[in-house]
Parts: structure tokens; C-alpha cells; sequence
């Protein structure tokens, strides 16, 4: 893999051992490589003893997306947002929505300085920048970067990832970051290490430690048929997210299609709601992804149930909102922005 080659930048939290090894502490995985290997996410890899981020500046995806699309629905509503992604992942879900360039890389990525970046969002009227597509965590060095530079600006930073990080770095980045969507795939730790290749209690550790630096944080839950749409599967989420994070942490139960190396069937409209009904005993805010209409993506006031948000498609009105507050009742709005 030979990703512009002359823009490598070396690693962070990396050890060398005896035999030319050297490991990896980005993630939980710990790679161990040697001299000309990559690791599992297959951008960070060892080039004359040092371990190196290969993919850095590489960009495969750039757009303007309204922030609702992360989906991020109670973070400064019907704003829009400039929209990086890189290569590869730490992850191996055979269900991959995005696979095309999370599960391999391509060599003619285009070349970013983060300076470049920061311009074509502020060209573009952003003041929010996402790092998303693929998984963000695994370009580390860029995406910090980027967000250091952004904060610097002005910019708001988020990021959508599967929060497989060590303890480390995630406090190294999370003080720069304003705003996360966080996928937990399921509660059960052997769907991850079936499905995915990781462990669950990283990424739990992950989000809660996003929470004590004062992210902004939302859930999304790809919900899958057969894998993780039973009624314990979403009893042992909302539980979590409301014993952990709170009852008014928003929660995307999001819709499954087939891709990549899974064949499953479509997750059903009736699934997401009857996934809906189970998390709303818990939770203030459950929106249905992929399911338009007043059900999944309208935010209702939990004081007195006015519309607060109205979304159609990723059309926003905020006709319910009033300095932050319920225009109806006055109950704060647990919106940010």
C-alpha cells in the first residue's frame, strides 16, 4: 500500500520490542508487526523500524451533509456540516454499510494538509466539520490535526466512529472534539467479537469517557435482523445509555440493508418501532433511521410533548424552540446549538 508515500507522518502511541516488533497502542487490537507490515485497520504500519500513519492526508470522501444526516439530532439543528472521511478500520462487520472504504484502501486517495481542510469548510459555509465515512480513529494523527486546527478557527469538530480506541489516546483527542456519534452495535460482547473483531467494553469505556470530558454525545444502533434485534437486545441498551449516560441521551435505532459479505434480510419498519416502544420506557429521545415521518425523527418535548424539532427528509424546522427552551412549556430542550 503505497498512499502517497512521501506524506507519511509517524504514529503516536507505539513501543518497539526485541526482533524488530513493534506494537501498536492505538487500539485494543495491540498490533505486533514487523519491518514492512500494516495492521488490521491497514493505514498504520512499520516503515524503517518506525510505526507510521500511512493514509495520512488521504481523503476518499469530502461533502456537505446537514448535520442530521451523522445522525446527529440534537446538536445544532439543521446546520450544515463539512464532511471528511479516510480509509480502513478496526473493525471487520461483515455487515458494513460504508465497506467500500473501510474495509480496503485505495492508492490514489486525494491529499489533504489539515490547513486545507479547515479552508474548504469555511469556504463552504461550515462551521462544523465531521470526520466519518469510514472509521476516523484510525487516522489519529490526521483527525487530531484537523480538529486542532479547526477548534483554532473556530469550528466545531465531530466525530462518527465505532469508539474502539485505547484509554490514551481518546483523552488526547476528545478534549478537541465538540460533538460524537457513537455506534454500539450491540450489548452482547459476542456479537462484537463474532461480527466485528473487537470487544465491547472499549467501546463502552470509550463513550463514557466522552461524556466525563464534556462531549456531546448520541447513540446509533445498526439494527440487524436475526444479530441484535431481539426485545433483550434493546432492553440492555436503552438500560446502559439511561443507567451510564442518561435518559436524555438521544439514540438512533438505524435500518439494515444488505451489503458487503451479508445477505440478511432489510430491517423491517415494524422492527425500528417495536425496537422504538422498548427504548422509549428508558430513554426522553429514540429516532428511527432510514424511517421518515413524525415517529422517528420528530423531537417531541418530554415535559409536554409540543413538536420542539420537525424533520422532513433533511428539511429542519425549529418552530418549537425558543432561547433553548420548550416555546410551549418552557422545559429546557436538551439541544445544544
Amino acid at each position: 500500500m503505497n498512499i502517497h508515500r512521501e506524506k507519511y507522518r509517524e504514529a503516536r502511541y507505539w513501543t518497539s520490542e526485541d526482533g524488530g516488533v513493534v506494537v501498536c497502542g492505538l487500539c485494543p487490537h495491540r498490533c505486533r508487526l514487523k519491518e514492512g507490515c500494516d495492521g488490521f485497520c491497514r493505514v498504520r504500519g512499520v516503515r524503517d523500524g518506525s510505526l507510521m500513519a500511512l493514509a495520512y492526508g488521504s481523503i476518499s470522501s469530502a461533502h456537505i451533509d446537514p448535520v442530521e444526516k451523522k445522525p446527529l439530532y440534537h446538536y445544532h439543528p439543521g446546520a450544515f456540516v463539512y464532511s471528511i472521511g479516510g480509509w480502513g478500520c478496526n473493525f471487520r462487520c461483515v455487515f458494513c454499510q460504508n465497506w467500500s472504504i473501510s474495509q480496503r484502501v485505495e492508492h490514489h486517495g486525494a491529499f489533504h494538509e489539515p490547513s486545507e481542510v479547515i479552508r474548504k469548510a469555511t469556504e463552504a459555509g461550515c462551521e462544523l466539520i465531521a470526520y466519518t465515512y469510514n472509521e476516523p480513529l484510525v487516522g489519529f494523527e490526521f483527525v487530531r490535526d484537523c480538529c486542532r486546527r479547526a477548534g483554532a478557527a473556530g469550528l466545531k469538530n465531530i466525530l462518527v466512529t465505532n469508539g474502539y480506541v485505547s484509554h490514551e489516546p481518546a483523552g488526547e483527542l476528545l478534549p478537541l472534539v465538540d460533538a460524537l456519534n457513537v455506534d454500539i452495535k450491540s450489548m452482547e460482547g459476542g456479537f462484537y467479537k463474532r461480527q466485528c473483531g473487537g470487544q465491547l467494553e472499549y467501546v463502552l469505556d470509550f463513550v463514557k469517557q466522552a461524556c466525563s470530558l464534556g462531549c456531546h454525545v448520541e447513540i446509533t444502533n445498526l439494527v440487524i435482523p436475526g444479530l441484535n434485534d431481539g426485545e433483550q437486545d434493546f432492553e440492555s441498551l436503552a438500560q446502559w445509555i439511561s443507567g451510564e449516560l442518561g435518559q436524555y441521551t438521544p439514540l438512533h435505532l438505524s435500518a439494515y440493508h444488505p451489503d458487503f459479505k451479508a445477505n440478511y434480510p432489510p430491517t423491517s419498519a415494524a422492527t425500528l418501532r417495536r425496537a422504538a416502544v422498548i427504548c422509549r420506557k428508558r430513554l426522553a429521545y429514540v429516532y428511527l433511521g432510514n424511517l421518515p415521518g413524525r415517529e422517528g425523527q420528530t423531537t417531541f418535548c418530554p415535559g409536554c410533548g409540543a413538536d420542539l424539532v420537525i424533520r422532513e427528509g433533511y428539511r429542519t424546522t425549529r418552530d418549537g424552540l425558543e432561547n433553548g427552551r420548550c416555546r410551549n412549556c418552557g422545559r429546557p430542550a436538551d439541544i445544544v446549538g
